[in-house]
């Protein structure tokens, strides 16, 4: 770190303050709103504002890489909290900044299996309202997802190949005491030939099993395939309908972007109500009322 006539010059690591964060995300909420936030990242003139604001009103020299940088901690802590918060017993605690679990089995369930997330659990992130609005997206599914719908499918072609062995008449074995015989069917007479039955043989059950588990598998997969979901309001239709409520004040504006955001439902359920009271219905959502 070097002084250039009295700002402080960063070159290399950066420590970033409360203001310094402050300063940037006043920016970035700005042009993100503006349409400024593509899916390739921000247009370069937005980080030439972001620079200027926070040496500005910091006193501190700092550089585009600063900025991107930075930028990549908050998409971090989107991406990791955004899957936590779309579980149930967990919420977010405005006036803490940390968040709240209501149920530790489920937490201690859901690190097993993402481990990222175990630092959040008494970690405090300011400036969660914004984070959310810039850097907020649908999730895919997780590992946990994926790994259940998997699983599903093996538990089926496993029953079914277990249905399919009980159900094959076994040959007589004589490995060892605990071997159970299956007597052959009754020696076929003159008066019963034109009935008779081809005995099951061994390659024949392994034959039929390996069809019924192909069948049970595919059945299984196309009842794990992702249904076809009504199209989900975009971030910026839920931010167009919140600046449209009168009197909505920012701070509750973006407490209620982030509920929207994560689901739909209570997006339809706001746009049902008459616009004279979706005001308090938000205010009551956020738990102002």
């Amino acid at each position: 770190m070097s002084v250039s006539h009295g700002r402080k010059k960063y070159r290399g690591y950066l420590t970033w303050t409360d203001d310094m964060d402050q300063a940037l995300l006043d920016v970035l909420v700005e042009h993100h709103n503006n349409g400024d936030h593509t899916a390739n990242g921000w247009k370069a003139h937005v980080y030439t504002a972001a620079v200027r604001n926070v040496r500005e009103k910091c006193n501190v020299d700092i550089t585009k890489d600063h900025v991107m940088s930075r930028c990549k901690t908050f998409d971090k802590h989107c991406n990791v909290l955004g899957r936590i918060l779309t579980h149930d017993g967990f919420e977010w605690d405005q006036d803490r900044n940390k968040l709240v679990i209501h149920n530790e089995d489920a937490w201690s369930r859901y690190i097993e299996k993402n481990k990222a997330a175990a630092c959040y659990q008494h970690k405090v992130i300011k400036n969660w309202d914004a984070i959310s609005l810039i850097f907020s997206r649908d999730h895919a599914a997780t590992s946990e997802d994926v790994s259940a719908g998997a699983e599903n499918g093996q538990e089926v072609a496993m029953k079914v190949a277990k249905d399919v062995r009980d159900r094959t008449p076994s040959s007589p074995s004589t490995s060892g005491p605990s071997s159970q015989y299956r007597p052959e069917a009754p020696m076929l007479t003159q008066s019963n030939k034109q009935g008779r039955v081809k005995r099951f043989r061994t390659k024949d059950a392994l034959f039929c099993m390996s069809g019924d588990i192909k069948n049970s598998f595919q059945i299984s997969m196309k009842s794990n395939e992702t249904q076809e979901e009504p199209k989900s309001a975009c971030p910026k239709e839920i931010f167009a309908a919140l600046q449209a409520i009168p009197n909505l004040a920012r701070d509750d504006l973006l407490r209620a972007y982030c509920i929207l955001t994560n689901s739909d439902r209570k997006f339809e359920c706001l746009m049902a109500l008459p616009m004279g009271m979706r005001k308090d219905w938000l205010l009551m959502e956020i738990g102002k009322k």
